[in-house]
């Protein structure tokens, strides 16, 4: 029987929990396909640095941002 647990004994690093953040620099909108699977309920941050300029200072910005939102796991909020 294949199911969700099966089917994650064959991810990438099956024994890692999946990202809360994703961070993406040099401003790309785009997953590139990796993780997929992984993703799936992750956050993202985008930012316009590049991955050698990234540094401690744009890191924390990606925390902060990440502290404000909030998760709803695919959910969507209804007013």
């Amino acid at each position: 029987e294949i199911n969700e647990e099966e089917f994650k004994k064959y991810m990438y690093r099956p024994e890692i929990p999946d990202p809360e953040l994703v961070i993406r620099t040099s401003g790309e909108f785009r997953v590139s396909n990796f993780l997929l699977w992984e993703i799936a309920y992750s956050e993202f941050y985008v930012t316009n640095v590049y991955w050698p300029d990234f540094d401690e200072r744009e890191y924390d910005l990606a925390i902060a941002s990440y502290n404000k939102r909030d998760r709803r796991f695919g959910g969507v909020n209804v007013k």
